[in-house]
């Protein structure tokens, strides 16, 4: 994750924890929110979409409530709900106008415009939603107040550059493909009310990890870098006992795929979205002797990849 994000990050919780700002409009359109007259100050020259804006503004900015303004009007289509938005985003010092962070020559940050965002920080959703491609935002952060050995914050104005927007990826409810015949001597797999099983009686210890599609997905490629949606079920090889299961809490699963045990990082780099893919992982791409709870030792898994982003 890049430095970056902790300056942004905190920036969205902070507009999360602060309330709502003005109610939705009828037909999508940018809205303000805040002081937003602190920041009539506000000047940007445009530099182009891999260099950040000459950022102009009257110092110190202080403001106490979250605020969001369009500074620049873009010429694009505006940005619908569930899109993902893509952006730049250059991070300044309110009180004397230091660069905290700059992502502009970098590639651009993808910001979901999902049910989640619009439910946690309404003030983002509502100030991307409706705005144009193209458009500069200012967003101001509040300063924060030394607390426990911590020092004092300035606040944190950050020029944000909506440069394109597109349809978030499908996610599938169940696998998609063409079904495969695995060789002899993997775990078994049959299925359920739509949910798979596990047979790992008689299979021997892997000697390297086994990433065998038992349906074969034709939607995107995995790259290691993704976060997967999936279902999935582990059984424990040694003792063939189910130790996880995403379809018992009948709820799926989204991680990052660079975030967990190396068996599924390497297992599930390169498969296809809509595979059902059987995980046959060695204890030391695993959780190892010691384990993780149940799963110790050698690991089985079916995980149906279901949506990447």
């Amino acid at each position: 994750m890049r430095r970056l994000l902790a300056i942004l990050i905190p920036g969205l919780l902070l507009l999360t924890a602060c309330g709502g700002g003005e109610p939705a409009a009828p037909e999508p359109t940018s809205q303000s929110a805040g002081e937003t007259a602190k920041l009539d100050s506000l000047k940007l020259t445009e530099n182009g979409d891999k260099k950040a804006p000459k950022v102009e503004f009257t110092k110190p900015l202080d403001v106490t409530e979250p605020t969001v303004k369009v500074v620049t009007e873009g010429n694009g289509d505006r940005v619908k709900a569930n899109q993902i938005a893509e952006v730049s985003v250059l991070a300044l010092n309110g009180k004397d106008g230091a660069t905290l962070d700059d992502s502009f020559p970098k590639d651009p940050q993808p910001i979901e415009l999902n049910d989640d965002l619009k439910t946690q920080s309404p003030i983002i959703y509502n100030a991307f939603v409706g705005a144009k491609i193209g458009s500069h935002l200012a967003l101001a952060a509040p300063g924060q107040a030394a607390a426990q050995g911590a020092e004092a914050q300035p606040s944190q104005l950050l020029i944000i550059k909506v440069l394109s927007a597109k349809d978030a990826p499908k996610v599938l409810d169940k696998p998609e493909g063409d079904s495969v015949t695995p060789p002899a001597g993997l775990p078994k797999v049959t299925e359920k009310d739509g949910v798979p099983e596990l047979d790992v009686k008689g299979v021997a210890a892997p000697k390297e990890l086994i990433a065998q599609d038992l349906i074969k997905g034709k939607g995107p490629e995995v790259k290691a870098t993704d976060t997967l949606t999936v279902n999935y079920v582990g059984v424990a090889l040694a003792s063939g006992k189910k130790f996880d299961s995403s379809f018992d809490r009948k709820e799926k699963a989204t991680f990052p795929l660079n975030n967990v045990i190396k068996g599924w990082t390497q297992g599930l780099t390169g498969k296809t979205v809509g595979s059902r893919v059987l995980l046959v992982i060695p204890k030391a791409l695993a959780y190892g002797d010691a384990g993780q709870g149940e799963a110790k030792g050698d690991l089985v898994f079916v995980v149906d990849i279901l949506g990447t982003k």
